[in-house]
């Protein structure tokens, strides 16, 4: 786009997030009227998210890719970019939570829309900055080297130029090759179905502001505990957890995560305020726990997802597993909601919402019957990874040596 990879994406999605923001903040300016309309919010909405989506998808593309560079010189490097990444993606969590509950106290929703508009403004800002070399100069650089071994390949490459699309059709191609092979599809339906099991957020979430009585800057605290939780969930991954096999860690900490996700029908039954627990420090305590233990477990996800990548389609299939993961996280919000709606939880009615709890966590065990399909990829830790590419850089430097 614009001859560029990825640069012109993210200046792109940043500026058409930032008017997004600014139109739902703003009134739409005025343009639509007095009275905001509701599909028009909503259609503003949808379109700031997909920004959203891709800075994200371009964001994994450039880290997968500085990930593979990092790799050739230090694997220490490469093992430790997607924490640092996910780290800076929790202090982000952090921030955000702090101010958006803050905010909604002494501001309208309006205004903190009109203020978030800056963020994606800011992603157009640094996506200026990307070192990258325009499309066209590398393709130049390609034939004049393809000239220099035989003079025939530079007729072919200008005739490739002429397609628009062979970039396209050559990404898909090897998509397609990357995907059908048995030790990529397998982990990859493995990660959709431990992402895509059913969860009762949204009820959950009515139970606290309806029936608790939680406001928006409690909220906003739970999610500035939640940020913490994460960021000692990746210390605790970086520091013990790195020697330990991605299989494993998927399986303990699903298995951990079902008793844990119990303590939510304490809640919900009040039996905590038999035994003098406030509901905000119960909640508290459970959310700490739940969400170190969910970084524990997502990271070493990014982890499998980064080496199911092969050389030369690292950015585009990475993006395609990242999808696959937020598709099955969309899929279980709706089973969730379908669940939801056939007990009868509301708003304001939630007899059922401790079946609707049990049931979700019951089904978070499930994916557990398919992890031998992460065997072989999934078998080894990220130590051994960085090990196993150390000895492969090495290799490369002797070889080039001789």
């Amino acid at each position: 786009l614009f001859g560029y990879r990825r640069r012109s994406y993210l200046v792109l999605a940043g500026i058409t997030g930032c008017l997004s923001y600014s139109a739902v903040g703003n009134n739409f300016w005025g343009l639509l009227g007095e009275e905001l309309s509701v599909t028009t919010t909503v259609a503003a909405l949808v379109v700031s998210s997909a920004c959203i989506a891709v800075s994200d998808v371009v964001a994994d593309g450039i880290v997968v890719q500085k990930t593979r560079e990092s790799a050739e010189i230090d694997p220490s490097l490469a093992g430790g970019l997607q924490s640092l990444c996910w780290g800076s993606a929790a202090i982000g969590g952090l921030l955000s939570a702090y101010f958006s509950g803050s905010l909604l106290e002494v501001m309208k929703p309006q205004e903190v829309f009109a203020l978030t508009a800056i963020l994606p403004f800011l992603v157009a800002t640094i996506g200026l900055s990307i070192d990258e070399e325009p499309v066209g100069k590398i393709r130049a650089m390609e034939s004049e080297s393809s000239s220099a071994d035989d003079g025939t390949l530079a007729t072919t490459n200008s005739d490739v130029q002429d397609d628009p699309f062979v970039d396209v059709k050559s990404q898909i191609n090897s998509l397609w090759q990357a995907i059908k092979q048995p030790e990529i599809y397998k982990p990859a339906a493995f990660l959709f179905l431990w992402q895509s099991t059913p969860t009762s957020e949204g009820a959950s979430l009515f139970f606290m502001t309806e029936d608790l009585g939680f406001g928006p800057e409690f909220l906003g605290r739970i999610q500035i505990i939640s940020a913490f939780s994460s960021l000692f969930g990746v210390w605790l991954y970086n520091t013990y957890l790195k020697t330990k096999s991605i299989k494993d860690i998927l399986f303990w900490s699903t298995i951990v995560s079902f008793p844990l996700g119990l303590l939510d029908l304490i809640l919900i039954s009040h039996a905590n305020r038999a035994v003098g627990i406030p509901d905000t420090w119960f909640v508290l305590g459970d959310d700490v726990v739940l969400s170190a233990l969910g970084e524990i477990a997502f990271l070493p996800t990014l982890v499998l997802a980064a080496r199911l990548c092969p050389r030369g389609v690292e950015a585009v299939l990475f993006a395609t597993l990242m999808s696959i993961n937020n598709g099955a996280s969309t899929v279980g919000t709706e089973i969730g909601a379908l669940l939801t709606k056939s007990l009868g939880v509301t708003e304001t009615n939630f007899d059922n919402l401790a079946p609707l709890s049990f049931i979700c966590n019951l089904t978070s065990l499930y994916p557990l019957f398919f992890i031998t399909w992460l065997d072989g990829v999934g078998s080894v830790s990220e130590q051994e990874i960085e090990e196993e590419e150390a000895a492969s850089a090495t290799t490369a430097i002797d070889t080039d040596a001789v």
